[in-house]
Parts: C-alpha cells; structure tokens; sequence
C-alpha cells in the first residue's frame, strides 16, 4: 500500500514510536531517516521548528524508500497546504482549533490533534477525531490519565508524546488506549551533529522492539 493511502490509523499502528525530528542542518535530513528506516522506524514527523521543516520533508519523500512522513507542529492553517504539496502524507498539531479543523478538511491532510484534558478529548471527538496525541504527555498526567481517560472514552486511540523516553516508552504502549508514541530521544543531537547514523539505527531497532515485547 502507497503511503499516501493510508489512513491516519494504519500510519500509527506503523511504529511503535514515531520520532518527532527538528532538522536544524538541511544535509542531516536524509541521512536520519535513512538511519531511522534501516533500524525499523519508517513513521517520521518532521517538524516545523526550525526553518528546513518543508525542505527536509521534501527531500525524504523522495530519496528514503520506506518512510512514511508526516508534518509536526502545524499551528496556522497555512501550514497544511504547504506541507501538502512538500510530500507530507500525515499532519500533528500540538492542539486544535477551528481554524486548523478547516484547514486539514480543505488539504486532505490526515490530523493527529493534540489534547490535553478530557473535555479536549470530547470536544475533538465531536469534530470527527478518534485518533488523539496527548501533549504534553507527562505533564498531562501520563500513564494515569491514559487510564483515566479509557474508562468514559474506550473509542480514543492516543499517541502519548512530551517527556517520554526510552526507559518510559513500553510501559505508555501498554496501555489499552495507546496505539504508538511520539519522542525525541531517538535522534539525539550529538549524534546527528557528528554523523553517527548507527547509533540512530541502533537506537531506532530498540525503539522498534518496543511493540514485541508486550
């Protein structure tokens, strides 16, 4: 199946961890991916953090066979279009407006919206979104309030990001609710900066496991 016919459910039951990427050096771009996707990570946010957001989409979409790559930080509904047209084929917000609501409608672009409280979650629900990311995740409240949240909403999948690491990762998949989680730590900054793609591959593979060992 083509990644830009995948449904935003399929896209999160990809990978455990979806990696969420500033790329702070347009020449890193392809070379972490590729490291990501050799060690089983091939669901990618790139985010719009820093300038090379749109450009490094681009050029993942078109030299890394395998990725699956998807837009982060999407806070004006500008941002949709654009990110559309560089070869996005998903889109994360860290919240949700009606403007944005407009925007991923108008784009086509799949939208994991971030919540944070219930009524967020409800109110989300009400516009058509079963597929939520909790942010920021541990300071919303973590693994306790996945839980909370899955006895009145059993039908909201999450995908936990903010403050989750390596050590913490399995224990939030274990969640009913959860159906992957989002996290910095597999693209270290050190590593990036010194080209040392194996460490990101190594990493990658143990992110990857994550699901098997539940």
């Amino acid at each position: 199946m083509r990644s830009n016919n995948l449904s935003l459910l399929d896209i999160m039951q990809t990978s455990a961890v979806i990696p969420v990427i500033a790329i702070d050096d347009l020449a890193h771009a392809v070379p972490l991916a590729r490291a990501l996707v050799a060690g089983g990570i091939r669901v990618l946010e790139v985010t719009l953090r820093t300038a090379h957001g749109l450009a490094a989409i681009r050029a993942i979409g078109e030299q890394v066979p395998g990725a699956i790559v998807g837009v982060g930080t999407l806070t004006r509904p500008e941002e949709f279009t654009a990110a559309r047209d560089a070869g996005a084929v998903f889109g994360v917000s860290p919240g949700l407006t009606s403007a944005l609501i407009a925007a991923a409608k108008h784009s086509g672009l799949p939208l994991l919206p971030g919540v944070m409280t219930p009524s967020e979650v409800m109110a989300a629900r009400e516009q058509g979104f079963q597929q939520l990311k909790l942010f920021p995740a541990v300071p919303a409240g973590g693994i306790g309030m996945l839980n909370s949240i899955y006895g009145p909403l059993p039908d909201i999948l999450f995908c936990p990001t903010g403050g989750i690491a390596q050590a913490t990762a399995a224990q939030f998949l274990a969640c009913k609710n959860v159906a992957c989680v989002g996290g910095s730590w597999l693209t270290p900054k050190d590593a990036i900066v010194a080209g040392d793609w194996d460490k990101i591959t190594t990493i990658a593979a143990a992110a990857s496991a994550l699901r098997s060992t539940l």
